[in-house]
């Protein structure tokens, strides 16, 4: 397996929930990893709990849809630990809204943060990850949905955007392979995260999975042997809803 040791890594949406989760596993395994949110103090205090633990973090204030705001993302992790080895597309927001009622600012705000996102970030990354893994070609893990393979009412945005990042995640294993960057969509089912258990009362926790569990699985897909790559992975809660 490919170690994690010595590597960096820069997890995006990463203040809470799934990303705060993949940072501290990655963080466990003995990666040097860039905290990034939009939302400063939730990134600083993720870094400051890994650092805490004896790992080595930077938190980092990130629009992942500006693209000078990533371009300074993958300069600040060069700068504080030498290179960039993996990048995490992890940041993701959702207005749960019928067509009717959702506006256009929504809808564009919704596909900017989970769609423009994942694709300004890996296009920014691109040069550095070309050179990661100290010259064997860096990674490139996406965090889609089963929203990227069903759908259900109220969630237009996220259904597009999050379909769109299954298709962009392919497209990249495909367009990045030559430079020796592995691309992997990692499909993940319900969580016990702010993002369901803050916006749906009366969920039903127990149907949801612990975010450390998916966390464990990017760290999976982050470690396999260098000459093989999982293009796509799907992650369930045993007793998922949104997936048969």
């Amino acid at each position: 397996m490919t170690p994690l040791e010595g590597q960096v890594a820069l997890v995006t949406g990463a203040g809470q929930g799934l990303g705060a989760a993949i940072a501290r596993t990655l963080a466990a395994g003995g990666a040097r990893v860039v905290v990034a949110d939009l939302r400063g103090p939730g990134c600083e205090q993720v870094a400051g709990e890994i650092e805490a633990a004896g790992g080595q973090a930077l938190p980092l204030q990130l629009d992942v849809a500006d693209a000078g705001s990533a371009t300074a993302a993958v300069e600040h992790a060069v700068q504080a630990f030498g290179a960039l080895d993996i990048l995490v597309n992890n940041a993701g927001i959702d207005v749960t809204k019928p067509v009717d009622e959702l506006t256009f600012a929504e809808w564009d705000r919704v596909i900017a943060t989970n769609l423009r996102g994942p694709f300004v970030m890996s296009k920014c990354a691109l040069p550095v990850l070309r050179e990661g893994d100290r010259g064997r070609g860096g990674q490139i893990v996406n965090v889609a949905s089963t929203a990227a393979r069903r759908a259900w009412p109220n969630a237009s945005a996220y259904h597009a955007s999050k379909w769109g990042l299954l298709g962009l995640s392919h497209a990249l294993h495909a367009e990045f392979r030559p430079h020796g960057v592995r691309v992997s969509a990692l499909i993940a089912g319900g969580m016990r995260t702010p993002f369901l258990l803050d916006r749906f009362e009366g969920i039903d926790p127990g149907k949801l999975q612990d975010p450390a569990n998916v966390a464990v699985a990017v760290r999976f897909l982050l470690t396999m042997p260098r000459e093989s790559v999982i293009p796509e992975m799907m992650v369930l809660p045993l007793m998922e809803t949104s997936w048969p």
